[in-house]
């Protein structure tokens, strides 16, 4: 008994040394990572959502009132109070701006980075395979978007995956101060974007226990700490329901918003394809897709042909989590590509596994397909990034664009240097993902904001200290970049209200059938960045791709 004790311990004791990167490879990785996601919070806010949401914390900064939400002058029935109630302080602090706005996303996204590097270490007992993944969910493209491009789901990410990190460690510690965590993260999950938090966390968990057969670890006595954890954490948001909604509110909250999302109730239905988010992946968690799917599809072959039989160092948490919850998003008939964002944490960690299994076998076959296509890709990118440099952005910052460049030529001379296969795989990927979101976070995200018109039109209103309190919007306008940088909530009107003197924000569509007089003051070209085509991209093309967006003082 004492030899299998010992060799389980020398095994564990190799496996944990078993490095894929060194530490000064993980130090310079983390380091881009720093700087590809401070570089994010400079970016202007983006309609719809992005903007829509700041504008909201900023009406419960501005009106001290944290308890009714609203979007524009209507009562907002919909997302859950969180991340709208972290964003509101985080400007009480550091006042009404873009990167205040940001702080709380970013700082959930570093929870859920040490989260998962932390639950990483937990389910296989090695450090640098809790790093990499922690890196892969650092690179993972829609996270990069989720830190300024900042909705929900950051918020929701980093709680979710803290959550299933800290109710892993009860299972195995039987620790209190964990189920309390547990229950807490879980609750701020919940109080950030509803019941699916919940469905995500119960998903893994359940797995998690179906294979390890934990069952009584879990359910004991002290799982009634975690359970008055969670009702004390979502009872901020069930009192500001019943505040502002009464019964109603907290019959939404608790039932109606999952349901109403899976059925498309209340929302136009998106898409009808059941491979939506299968598909979504492939760029949603590039650069580590194909990995990914590599990943999965070996997992899986290797439970059925094991017949799912418990084997020492497996878990089923990542793979029955991942498959759980994709069934049953896919069967929803509302999807949006960042539903994926807080699992994005579990298939960090199940990619990372891959990667070390094929590392340790030495399955050099399936590592020579994925190096193959990911240097078509950054070879590829060369090309596409400098059509976009010539045809589109130009060089707008010049150190930024330095160093993009400093660190694509790294990576180039990383690609013909002579060292282990499997480590330059991971290690060129994860140094593509910080070149690629440098160049986009400094160079794109930048110019592209200026084709926002409700931008510009607020830029011009402040340079020309125009009264704002004399500034309107017609009912049913969505201008919400105007409202964010202008730093006031625009009333919205009926046009038959507006006085002599007054200004309007008018789109030209509606310009045409208004029936007072007036003069112009400004008009900017408006494009929805956030959908963007190639027509728009092309300069020949683009201006036809134009809304027009106008500020006009009524005369009489």
């Amino acid at each position: 008994m004492r030899a299998l004790v010992k060799l389980s311990k020398k095994r564990s004791f190799k496996m944990n040394k078993m490095l894929l990167l060194p530490p000064p490879q993980l130090r310079f990785l983390y380091i881009g990572f720093s700087i590809v996601y401070l570089s994010g919070l400079f970016i202007p806010l983006m309609e719809n959502d992005a903007a829509q949401h700041a504008s909201m914390a900023m009406r419960m900064t501005l009106n001290h009132d944290f308890f009714n939400i609203y979007k524009g002058d209507d009562p907002y029935l919909d997302k859950p109070h969180l991340h709208f109630w972290l964003a509101a302080i985080s400007m009480k602090i550091f006042g009404i701006n873009h990167i205040a706005y940001r702080i709380p996303a970013l700082l959930a996204l570093l929870l859920g980075a040490f989260s998962t590097r932390k639950l990483t270490d937990l389910l296989y007992n090695n450090e640098n395979m809790g790093h990499i993944a922690s890196l892969i969910f650092l690179s993972a493209q829609t996270i990069i978007l989720s830190a300024h491009d900042v909705r929900t789901d950051a918020v929701l990410t980093g709680f979710i995956i803290f959550s299933i990190w800290q109710f892993v460690k009860f299972v195995k510690t039987q620790n209190n101060l964990s189920i309390l965590l547990a229950g807490l993260g879980a609750a701020l999950a919940f109080s950030s974007k509803g019941l699916m938090a919940v469905v995500i966390i119960g998903f893994c968990i359940f797995s998690y226990l179906l294979y390890s057969g934990k069952w009584k670890q879990f359910f004991n006595v002290r799982i009634i700490w975690g359970v008055i954890s969670f009702a004390a954490g979502i009872f901020p948001v069930l009192y500001a329901y019943h505040q502002q909604f009464g019964a109603e509110g907290i019959r939404f909250i608790l039932f109606n918003q999952s349901m109403n999302r899976l059925t498309a109730s209340g929302f136009k239905e998106t898409s009808p394809d059941y491979l939506f988010f299968f598909h979504t992946l492939l760029w949603a968690f590039l650069p580590f897709s194909l990995a990914f799917y590599f990943g999965v599809a070996g997992k899986t072959a290797f439970f059925i042909k094991n017949k799912f039989r418990k084997i020492q160092g497996v878990e089923f948490l990542t793979l029955g989590g991942f498959w759980l919850v994709m069934l049953l998003f896919s069967a929803s008939k509302f999807k949006l590509p960042h539903y994926l964002n807080g699992l994005i944490p579990i298939l960090s960690i199940l990619t990372a596994s891959y990667l070390f299994n094929i590392y340790k076998k030495n399955r050099i076959g399936e590592l020579r397909i994925l190096y193959i296509i990911q240097l078509v890709v950054i070879f590829a990118a060369i090309p596409g990034l400098g059509l976009l440099t010539w045809y589109f952005t130009g060089i707008e910052n010049i150190l930024f664009f330095i160093l993009f460049s400093a660190v694509y030529l790294y990576l180039l001379i990383r690609i013909f240097s002579k060292e282990n296969m499997f480590s330059k795989y991971v290690f060129i990927s994860l140094v593509f993902s910080i070149a690629v979101n440098i160049y986009l976070n400094t160079q794109f995200y930048p110019v592209l904001t200026r084709y926002q018109g409700s931008l510009r039109m607020a830029e011009y209103v402040n340079k020309k200290n125009i009264d704002k309190s004399r500034i309107f919007m017609l009912n049913g306008y969505e201008a919400w970049a105007f409202d964010f940088y202008t730093r006031r909530n625009t009333p919205r009107i009926n046009e038959n209200t507006l006085q002599k003197g007054d200004y309007l924000v008018i789109y030209d569509e509606h310009l045409a059938g208004l029936k007072r007089k007036y003069t112009l003051i400004d008009k900017e070209n408006h494009y929805r960045i956030t959908r963007l085509s190639v027509k728009f991209l092309n300069p020949g093309t683009r201006s036809a791709q134009y809304e027009k967006i106008s500020l006009i003082r009524i005369m009489e």
